[in-house]
């Protein structure tokens, strides 16, 4: 049986305010993977600081000045670019939380818009609305490389157990999270909910976030994380920047859907049925 397996760089780091600079600095990684990575991914928001009021001024339209470094680094390295995200603007001027994919030779091969604004208040903790300048997605994100079908989602998305599910029925192996929990989430929730999704669809997690940053306004958690399908912490960073790489075996997405089998053996009718009942 063929052996499949892929290596996947995560790049952990800080934003600084200059979206250029951070540019750079993730192109000097991308550099300093090429050769050693297959595939590559940033964390949220990797070129602008997480602030509500930066978004609209950090925005561009897809093929700007930012996504054109990017697909060039990717092509330049000859790897997938899992872009972490960056603020989108379309052509009636909302923004979006973007998350763009591209593949070795720089071509755009997907694009998720995030679907799940963030606007949390937790007593004590943290407060944020997204929503006070972005716009919401409404797209399901699968992609396919020569290793395997991968999803993709930001952050607050994956807290929603459903869009995990929909992206393994739709042949996700593997599911790629630029995110940016914070100080009052991250310790709570963070590893938890990436184990959980990676048991629950039976797929690697891979979640990349920017480095934290205590002089900034938001204190981002960090410790970016590769789960295997059966729950186990690959590896995982702290809070400081790091690139880490690991080698991803597609064989145990095999052996565990195999030995257990939730994906073929789900009950959609019961959902349906329950669903039709109520609507009596």
């Amino acid at each position: 049986m063929e052996t499949r397996r892929f290596t996947i760089a995560q790049i952990q780091q800080k934003v600084r305010a200059d979206k250029m600079e951070n540019v750079e600095q993730l192109e000097r990684a991308l550099d300093s993977v090429s050769g050693k990575a297959q595939v590559a991914m940033a964390g949220e928001m990797f070129c602008c600081p997480y602030e509500t009021k930066n978004f609209p001024v950090y925005a561009e339209e897809e093929g700007g000045p930012v996504w054109q470094r990017l697909s060039r680094a990717a092509r330049d390295n000859g790897l997938y670019l899992v872009a972490g995200s960056m603020p989108e603007r379309d052509g009636a001027g909302r923004i979006y939380n973007t998350s763009y994919v591209f593949d070795p030779q720089g071509r755009q091969i997907a694009k998720h818009r995030k679907i799940y604004l963030f606007d949390i208040d937790v007593e004590g903790g943290q407060s944020f609305r997204e929503s006070d300048t972005l716009t919401a997605g409404d797209q399901v994100t699968v992609f396919s490389t020569e290793f395997c079908t991968m999803g993709l989602c930001i952050c607050f998305d994956f807290r929603f157990p459903e869009l995990g599910k929909l992206m393994a029925k739709m042949g996700a192996e593997v599911i790629l999270v630029p995110a940016a929990f914070n100080m009052t989430t991250g310790p709570a929730h963070w590893e938890l909910m990436h184990r959980q999704r990676a048991v629950e669809d039976q797929c690697f997690v891979a979640a990349t976030s920017p480095a934290r940053d205590m002089a900034a306004s938001y204190h981002a958690y960090g410790n970016s994380m590769l789960v295997s399908p059966w729950g186990e912490t690959i590896y995982r960073l702290g809070g400081e920047e790091g690139i880490m790489i690991n080698e991803v075996d597609l064989g145990q997405v095999d052996k565990v859907r195999r030995e257990i089998p939730l994906l073929s053996s789900a009950r959609d009718d019961v959902i349906c049925l329950e669903k039709r009942r109520k609507e009596k």
